[in-house]
């Protein structure tokens, strides 16, 4: 939903700039024509206003493009592609995955790999916080060979079992209620 706030967003302003555009998708506008400083300049105030940034180093646009595609493949899909990652996201940005992958670590100090292990960890915990999928429902659903390997991931990041991250978070709404 976030995304496609922020799209429309973003066509606003190109149009309120008398700019056109042909497409606007994964934290990209591409623009017809050039752009004057002055529109450039407007277009990044209008869009800080409204919490969004204007990137103009190519390895930084490459990794917000890279983090909408995994954030989208986690975050805002009902069912996580059931290929590899690596594959995946070289396909949808229609680049090398090598390439991808050490300008992504060279810029953001770890792995493509790690990052999506956060981000499904993070995964993990939403659909723990929901209480409608148990943990082997969970671990198939983001596509973990079992249970023991989510686990695992889950206590080396967390620091905490999921079952403990449950009961933990169960309480604390419990207190929350009380107050």
């Amino acid at each position: 939903m976030v995304s496609l706030r922020c799209k429309m967003m973003v066509k606003e302003e190109l149009k309120k700039l008398g700019l056109k555009y042909i497409i606007v998708d994964l934290g990209m506008a591409e623009v017809l024509e050039d752009i004057t400083i002055q529109q450039r300049e407007k277009l990044k105030a209008n869009l800080l206003k409204s919490g969004l940034e204007l990137l103009d180093d190519k390895k930084s646009i490459l990794i917000e493009r890279i983090v909408s595609v995994i954030v989208e493949m986690i975050h805002h899909t009902d069912e996580i592609p059931n290929v590899n990652y690596s594959d995946y996201i070289s396909e949808k940005l229609g680049l090398d995955y090598t390439y991808l992958a050490n300008t992504f670590s060279e810029v953001k100090g770890i792995t493509i790999q790690q990052f999506i292990i956060i981000h499904k960890i993070e995964k993990v915990k939403e659909l723990l916080l929901y209480d409608e999928l148990n943990l082997t429902e969970i671990s198939y659903k983001l596509h973990y060979s079992s249970v023991a390997h989510l686990s695992g991931q889950f206590k080396k990041v967390t620091g905490l079992t999921p079952t403990f991250y449950k009961q933990l978070k169960k309480k604390r709404l419990q207190n929350l209620e009380c107050i």
